[in-house]
């Protein structure tokens, strides 16, 4: 297959290694030889698309352009971009016959030759093949002696009509840049995208599938009704059974034709394109042939008379006299048309009343140009099923025609008639416009070529249609054009009588264009369904994709035929015809589009050749498809494009990956800006705020996402509602970390995929953590699409980090995402969330509202349980109870908050007493307190970490001493201090309203109790010390653990926070160990960045023993309101 050429970024810098070099070529080679063989034709973002292996190298000799010689692999040189231009093809590549099959499997190929077809034999005889057909011939009379001149006028105007509007539409996209073979079908995926182009190009192929069943039918309905009558398997006895008898003969016949035309194509599709012109000139014949009948009419018009009974039209078939009896040598004796109506030849049999009642006159069914039946056939006849065919201007006497009369020999309805049915009938006979498109492969100058000639075939076409409709209504008695089948002729073809020389000269061209027309149907379907499936749109349609060796679509002519049987198996062309109408009018509709869409979207590319286009035009058009679809048959428009919604939304659910630049992603761009200007960058409504997620992703090494259990609870969260953004930050420069970059981000929405979030991936390499995670929190996002909540997995590793930066980026993003106001979740233990595929039973989600953070708390849960995963989960609200509140009233007013929420959830008010600090809260204190100093000692030289270990050491002992001197003196309780010291006791710790409030915390050095209340006994308090002691290596920090603890020295702030989250820690753990997940406030960090360690140990006490854990720090604004 030919590659195309195309431009490759460089990757790290140029390489100099000539190996390096010819490896990389050879890979963006096969990446675009994989994508040509995936889209079915070359890539269209070429300049040139049919290359050759030989154009792969660039051969550069000189100095006069030496200066871009570094370049001359990615960048060619001008010349050698016009010569390839210049050697252009769009021929297709691959499809040969038998005969022609190169026999060398080596990568040489037969030199294509230069297409030469010009307008006339490339575009506008096949367009005349392909639109003059079967409805001409077998129906055109028929509608127009039911529609009458002026509506038959009408219908016809109105398809036309549609098919010039499309037909300006389909000429600007042609001329829109070179169209490579594939016709209508490439026009419209490439200018509406995969999904639109699967869905329309499917519904064309049903279409040209169904015009097959439809010209084999008319074949058929000839062969039998003109030419070989006797040859009916079936033969009905009665006339009532003749209608299932002929679609008995129909379906039979039928098939066999389709095998033989099947065989026919299989063998060589070069035989149906030899006997092309011939089906061709058959059909000029019989168009020339009626003129000239016509024309004859006016001196000498044929002789086929019309048996009318009273007002009825006969059908003499079965009779050769017009005469219920005749004198045969001075005898009166009966006829055979006697025999019909009576129950014997006798003189005195019981005849029909209506029979006796009425004469029996003869009229001439062709009267002739002159004879002023124009006026007769200027109006409607419409009628239900069995209507007899009447001429009102004749008398008739006696009864009224009766349900038994159809069983006589009357010409009757076979089908009820009205005028939506006749628009659904003749449609398929101006269709066919495609034919110049589809040949694009073949033109000369298709740009030039496509638009002129399928014009002038339309313009050829419906001046045919229209005189056709006025001559016919202007030269044949009324009574004749209703007469579908000719029965009243002696079962001649109705438009046959009026040709010259001789009626079988359109019924011998008639046969011959129907089978020519089945024979191109089924010709372009199976290669209109190899080209979708080797675009590999439709996965379940590749198999359909191969063919024999020598490119011949096999596997899709077999379904092609299948689906051709099922037409068939219809029997009834006027039935089939609204079926195939459907999905042409379905395919010119988007065609339309396309053009609409392109012209005002004003994209840089569109640039047609033709200029005689408007977008007004093509909506018109467009509307008129619609129109016509709903007005052939509803139901069949409610199906077929229940058919086409189907396979769009299938294309779209399997992800169509193809980036054709179509009009549909330049209109969801410019949909996009409109939105986005129209999106006022203020926060929204209470009423719409949604979690809009930037979700911290971290990578490995390996650029490996390491916690896809975040996407996962992002999915859970989401639901596919809203933004999401997932950030990633690489440390290092773009120039060095380009190819990581792409690496991880590929990874990334690799993983987005697996775990369905559907999102944006925004990775930024920074050169360092911090700066890259602020501007992402910074600048994610556009207009007024901007995230307002942040999640992140808590760093389980940060105790072990070597590198204190781990935790110090953990307590800035907090800190930033407060000062932008964004909320922020945490999810520690995130590893141990459930997968999407996993579905929780019985289990709750508990919310622990401490403080009142805009309502996340509540909001979070609900949009949880939407997901199947935490369905069945039951959601329980904990508040905290002081010593001053009432538990009752608050139990009972949060209830009442629920309720006006419409939150479904159990409450429990938790009761938090005002304990004594304990031993152990006093012990975590020290520990965390030594820890932040040994921190700190381990970026001092070991002299420094020395002396300040000692420094600590002395500090705490003169502590101690001067608390024992001043013992005999102290008198203060414990009360009187916690009556100072407590009154920020768990409010501090969590965060009030204001987060400004985080900087209220006293940093001095306080003075501590003089009596310290112990409440663990000494067995249990020297077991803490000995164990602490042996988690401690350092022998001067082990000596501080060896005295007395008093803790005089200890920060109290940090004292009461440790308490705080000791006593909250335990409450928890005992009401919700079991939950399925926990939400907690969190805490915000110290303004003092000094106390960071702190904040982080706090935390670590805070979760200490829960599973699941969902901090949520609220953004500072209401996300939730009991208002409708």
């Amino acid at each position: 297959m030919p590659t195309s050429f195309t431009v490759v970024p460089v990757k790290n810098g140029a390489k100099k290694d000539s190996e390096e070099e010819d490896v990389d070529d050879n890979n963006v080679l096969k990446e675009e030889d994989e994508e040509a063989a995936g889209d079915g034709v070359p890539k269209e973002n070429s300049p040139f698309i049919n290359n050759t292996d030989n154009d792969k190298g660039n051969n550069y000799d000189g100095t006069n352009m030496a200066l871009f010689e570094d370049e001359i692999e990615i960048n060619p040189m001008v010349s050698s971009l016009l010569n390839k231009l210049a050697n252009y093809t769009n021929l297709t590549q691959g499809a040969q016959e038998h005969e022609e099959a190169d026999n060398d499997e080596g990568p040489k190929k037969k030199e294509v030759k230069s297409p030469q077809m010009g307008t006339f034999m490339g575009v506008y005889l096949p367009c005349l093949q392909n639109i003059l057909g079967v409805i001409l011939f077998l129906r055109l009379t028929w509608i127009v002696g039911t529609a009458g001149i002026l509506e038959s006028l009408a219908i016809v105007l109105l398809c036309c009509s549609c098919t010039m509007l499309t037909a300006i539409s389909m000429s600007a996209i042609a001329t829109n840049g070179v169209v490579p073979a594939g016709g209508s079908y490439y026009m419209i995926s490439r200018s509406l995208g995969p999904e639109f182009g699967g869905a329309v190009g499917l519904c064309f192929y049903l279409g040209t599938t169904f015009a097959g069943s439809m010209y084999i039918l008319g074949t058929i309905e000839i062969l039998l009704t003109y030419i070989v009558p006797k040859a009916a398997i079936f033969v009905a006895e009665k006339k009532e059974d003749e209608v299932n008898a002929l679609l008995n003969n129909m379906r039979v016949y039928g098939t066999c034709c389709l095998a033989l035309m099947s065989v026919v194509v299989f063998v060589g599709v070069k035989y149906v394109n030899k006997l092309a012109l011939v089906f061709l000139a058959c059909v000029i014949l019989s168009i020339l042939s009626i003129y000239a009948g016509v024309i004859k009419t006016i001196f000498e018009p044929p002789d086929f008379p019309v048996c009318m009974l009273g007002n009825r039209t006969l059908q003499n078939n079965n009779f050769d006299t017009c005469l219920k009896t005749k004198i045969i040598d001075n005898l009166t004796v009966t006829t055979k048309l006697w025999r019909l109506f009576c129950d014997g030849p006798e003189l005195n049999a019981t005849c029909n009343e209506y029979f006796v009642l009425n004469n029996v006159t003869e009229m001439q069914g062709i009267p002739g140009l002159t004879s002023k039946v124009i006026s007769e056939n200027m109006w409607s006849v419409y009628g239900p099923l069995g209507k007899l065919v009447d001429d009102k201007k004749l008398e008739s006497v006696g009864v009224g025609a009766s349900a038994q009369d159809k069983y006589l020999p009357y010409v009757v309805n076979d089908i009820t008639t009205f005028f939506t049915l006749l628009v659904g009938i003749y449609f398929p006979s101006v269709t066919g416009i495609m034919a110049g498109s589809n040949r694009s492969g073949d033109l000369r100058d298709a740009q030039k070529s496509i638009p002129i000639g399928t014009i002038l075939a339309i313009a050829t076409t419906s001046f045919i249609y229209v005189t056709c409709v006025i001559l016919f209504g202007a030269s044949i008695e009324g009574v004749l054009l209703r007469d579908k089948f000719g029965d009243s002729v002696k079962g001649n073809l109705v438009i046959g009588t009026l040709s010259w020389p001789s009626p079988w000269v359109i019924v011998i061209g008639s046969f011959f264009s129907c089978c020519g027309a089945g024979l191109q149907s089924l010709t372009g379907a199976p290669r209109l369904l190899q080209a979708i499936a080797r675009d590999g749109i439709v996965p379940f349609l590749q198999v359909f994709g191969h063919g024999k060796a020598n490119g011949e679509p096999t596997w899709a002519l077999l379904l092609t035929a299948g689906i051709c049987e099922i037409g068939i198996l219809i029997a009834s062309l006027d039935a089939v015809a609204p079926i195939l109408s459907m999905f042409f009018l379905m395919c010119y509709l988007f065609v339309n589009l396309a053009c609409a869409l392109q012209t005002l979207l004003r994209t840089p590319n569109w640039r047609p050749r033709f200029k005689f286009y408007h977008w007004a035009l093509s909506f018109l058009g467009m509307s008129l498809c619609l129109a016509l679809m709903f007005i052939c048959s509803w139901y069949y428009a409610i199906v077929a494009m229940a058919i086409a919604t189907c396979i769009y939304k299938y294309i779209e659910y399997r992800g169509a990956e193809k980036e054709w630049g179509d009009g549909i992603r330049g209109l969801s761009l410019n949909a996009a800006r409109y939105a986005l200007i129209r999106l006022e960058e203020a926060p929204p409504h209470t009423k719409n705020w949604r979690p809009q997620l930037l979700v911290l992703l971290n990578v490995d090494s390996d650029q490996g996402v390491k916690h896809p259990r975040l996407l996962s609870l992002t999915t859970q969260l989401k639901a596919g509602k809203g933004l999401t953004i997932v950030g990633n930050v690489l440390e290092g420069t773009y120039l060095t970390k380009d190819t990581e970059a792409r690496k991880a981000e590929q990874n990334i929405k690799s993983a987005m995929s697996e775990e369905r979030t559907k999102g944006f991936c925004h990775v930024v390499v920074s050169s360092n953590l911090r700066d890259g995670v602020s501007h992402l929190i910074q600048s994610a996002g556009l207009g007024g699409m901007k995230h307002n909540t942040i999640l992140m997995a808590w760093p389980g590793t940060w105790r072990q980090a070597n590198d204190p930066q781990s935790w110090k980026n953990f307590i800035e993003t907090v800190r930033e995402s407060t000062a932008a106001h964004h909320a922020l979740l945490v999810a520690k233990n995130v590893d141990s969330f459930p997968t999407n595929l996993e579905r929780l039973g019985e289990g709750t989600i508990d919310v622990w509202w401490v403080v009142h953070d805009g309502g996340m708390l509540m909001l979070l849960p609900f949009l949880l349980r939407q997901h199947k995963v935490w369905r069945k989960c039951k959601m329980r609200i904990f508040t905290v109870a002081q010593m001053d509140d009432n538990s009752i009233q608050m139990k009972k007013d949060l209830q009442m908050f629920l309720y006006h929420l419409r939150l479904n959830a159990e409450v429990e008010v938790v009761e938090m007493h005002d304990n004594d600090i304990s031993a152990f809260t006093y012990e975590k204190t020290l520990v965390m307190e030594q820890r932040s100093q040994m921190l700190k000692q381990m970026q001092l030289s070991r002299t420094e970490r020395e002396r300040e270990i000692q420094s600590i050491t002395d500090e705490s002992r003169n502590s101690i001493r001067r608390k024992n001197q001043g013992a005999p003196s102290t008198t203060r309780s414990r009360s009187t201090s916690a009556a100072e010291d407590t009154q920020e006791d768990e409010a501090q710790l969590i965060h009030d309203r204001n987060t400004a409030s985080h900087a209220a915390i006293n940093d001095k050095a306080e003075v501590g109790p003089d009596r310290v209340h112990m409440t663990w006994t000494k067995d249990k308090l020297f077991l803490e010390r000995n164990r602490n002691r042996e988690c401690n290596a350092n022998v001067a920090v082990r000596d501080l653990f060896n005295m007395k603890p008093e803790w005089e020295s200890l920060n109290q702030s940090n004292v009461r926070r440790m308490h705080t989250a000791v006593k909250l820690n335990e409450i928890v753990v005992n009401k919700s160990q079991g939950a399925q997940l926990v939400l907690l406030n969190m805490p915000g960090p110290p303004r003092n960045r000094g106390g960071d360690e702190n904040y982080m140990e706090f935390l670590e006490v805070l979760l200490e023993g829960l599973n699941r854990v969902l901090l949520v720090r609220g953004g500072g604004r209401e996300v939730i309101t009991i208002y409708s």
